[in-house]
């Protein structure tokens, strides 16, 4: 476990296995359930796919599990760099991997709502549809502010890549551009949906380069060695 090749290469699979799984669970299940400001259709979508919402629950504790081992990982390789912006990138990958956590609570709620009939019972089918839409309200916008931590933590890993010599200071320069744009991305979506919505798909494709930049490199390439890193990691 000393040779940072090989963790390189294990931070690798890690990182691939959070894209999986975020991806899977952010970007297929939830857009597939979430209908905004139409609780019927939230509900229908939540009882037809009972088993898929039930995946991606899971998919988003796995996503958690595998970002917060990824972050211990990178700190192990670069925390010679410079040990406090190491901490601040497990601090933010915490924090991040907590909200995304405590969101998948919701729209597991959510399902069962939808697929538990006392609840209509006891509020009616169209007070529990709008409890259901709730539940899948606050999902959505925590992830969103769980992007808040997942876009920072790129700031100090770019840093890190960059000051270390192990990876190209193209990479580093790359990741921290990619912490903008999620930070646009974010404002942009509460500030001015309207102007989020239309900017949305531009904005997120520098993050969306710079991190499948990181995974390639450091599945394909691992990390450059400087004499004096292999001595001490």
């Amino acid at each position: 476990m000393s040779s940072p090749k090989r963790l390189a290469k294990i931070a690798g699979i890690l990182y691939l296995l959070v894209g999986i799984f975020g991806g899977f669970a952010e970007g297929f299940v939830d857009p597939r359930m979430y209908v905004a400001g139409n609780a019927a259709a939230t509900v229908a979508n939540l009882v037809a796919n009972s088993p898929l919402v039930r995946i991606g629950v899971v998919s988003h504790l796995l996503d958690g599990v595998f970002f917060i081992f990824l972050a211990l990982t990178l700190y192990i390789l670069l925390q010679h760099v410079h040990k406090s912006v190491a901490r601040a990138m497990l601090v933010l990958v915490a924090l991040s991997t907590g909200i995304v956590c405590l969101n998948a609570v919701f729209l597991f709620e959510g399902l069962r709502v939808a697929t538990d009939g006392s609840y209509a019972s006891a509020f009616g089918a169209a007070g529990s549809n709008a409890l259901v839409l709730l539940l899948l309200d606050t999902e959505h916008y925590g992830v969103l502010i769980a992007q808040v931590f997942f876009g920072l933590w790129l700031a100090p890993l770019g840093y890190l890549a960059y000051k270390s010599g192990m990876f190209p200071k193209w990479l580093g320069v790359l990741l921290v551009a990619g912490c903008v744009c999620y930070l646009v991305d974010l404002l942009a979506a509460f500030l001015a949906p309207g102007l989020g919505q239309k900017i949305h798909v531009a904005v997120v494709i520098p993050p969306t380069i710079a991190e499948i930049s990181m995974v390639m490199y450091l599945l394909v390439k691992g990390v450059k060695v400087p004499a004096q890193v292999a001595s001490t990691v």
